[in-house]
């Protein structure tokens, strides 16, 4: 009897039964649409609260409501499934609302901007200058603050992409040493300066020759702060290149300037593409520069080499100053322009670097 009992209290306890540790993995699961229930709970909880509080603000209701709904999944999945599938879903749970705090400002901004900027925004808006306009009167267009942007942010990018490109090929391909170091010391430092210190440095050397105003002036400032980005971006992009393929081809007896121009390049044309690209979308909202060297000038100027332009940055900066009903419509009917002039450079990036991107297939 006593072998007996021995064994018996020696038989292991199925994983499934009730002794099971609350630690192991459970049969039970919550269905997939259980966080939209959770969220649907949590947001009815948080209007409720802020309604009985007095509170009247839906920022403050919505993170109430996120509060709630981390609180709710947690709970819930640690009764129905176990504390181990809890601890996941509130991770999980964490990322959806992080991703929602930081997506909600960018989908309000842009909607806020499209509805204000429709109601202005038509072909005359776009064929128009502000040539003997006053502030007050619903007319006047932005066509010469885009021409000034367009022409501005092109001889930035013609200045910038040739000499980006280059360094980064120096500072993959070639840079060793104490040169090398110094290179990336210092395109690291430019990639942090203020536009305002840029434009600055561009003025300082305007007074000391005496150069007027001009686009060109504040092209040469936007040059400043896009070529750090191009350099790093396209660093990067490079150094993700096999060396297997650098190996390939010198191992063939090419060269390995033809290298870099055939293998090397046309295989990162992708990602430096779209680097550059990320590169004028940063410059083309840059306004303190165009303050100090371009102006503003109410009138068609399409020579960036000579006389006062104006771009859409200042056009809007300018128009807000005004204060009138008139040129708030006008501000935020130039700033929807400029959105809009970034996602068509970024859709052209995204077409050439699908289009120069190496084929995989057969």
């Amino acid at each position: 009897m006593s072998h007996a009992s021995t064994a018996v209290q020696e038989r292991p306890t199925p994983p499934g039964g009730p002794g099971a540790p609350e630690s192991g993995l459970s049969s039970r699961s919550l269905p997939r649409l259980a966080p939209v229930g959770f969220a649907a709970v949590a947001i009815v909880l948080a209007v409720g609260l802020g309604l009985a509080a007095g509170w009247h603000s839906k920022v403050q209701w919505g993170m109430i409501a996120a509060l709630f709904f981390l609180a709710i999944s947690y709970a819930v999945t640690s009764v129905v499934e176990n504390r181990r599938q809890a601890k996941d879903r509130l991770a999980t749970s964490i990322v959806w609302v992080c991703f929602l705090i930081a997506v909600i400002p960018l989908v309000s901004l842009l909607w806020t901007t499209v509805s204000r900027g429709a109601e202005r925004l038509d072909g005359y808006f776009l064929t128009h200058s502000m040539a003997g306009v006053l502030g007050s009167e619903a007319s006047g267009g932005v066509y010469h603050a885009l021409i000034g942007t367009l022409e501005q942010v092109g001889i930035a990018t013609v200045i910038s992409a040739p000499l980006g490109l280059l360094t980064a090929v120096y500072l993959v391909e070639y840079g060793k040493g104490s040169l090398a170091k110094a290179v990336t010391f210092f395109v690291d430092v430019m990639t942090g300066i203020p536009s305002i210190v840029a434009g600055l440095f561009i003025l300082s050397i305007m007074l000391i020759f005496e150069i007027q105003p001009s686009g060109l002036m504040g092209a040469l400032a936007l040059t400043i702060l896009m070529m750090p980005v191009v350099v790093r971006s396209t660093e990067e992009m490079l150094k993700l290149v096999p060396n297997e393929l650098r190996e390939a081809s010198l191992a063939l007896g090419i060269p390995k300037w033809r290298t870099i121009l055939k293998v090397v390049l046309p295989t990162a044309i992708g990602g430096i593409t779209t680097g550059v690209m990320l590169a004028i979308a940063r410059i083309a909202g840059e306004t303190a520069p165009i303050i100090l060297l371009v102006f503003g000038s109410q009138l068609i100027n399409a020579n960036p080499f000579s006389g006062a332009q104006s771009s859409l940055p200042f056009y809007i900066y300018e128009q807000y100053k005004i204060g009138e009903a008139a040129s708030y419509d006008r501000a935020w009917a130039a700033a929807l322009v400029l959105i809009a002039f970034v996602m068509i450079l970024n859709l052209v990036a995204r077409g050439i670097a699908r289009w120069k991107a190496p084929k995989t297939g057969r």
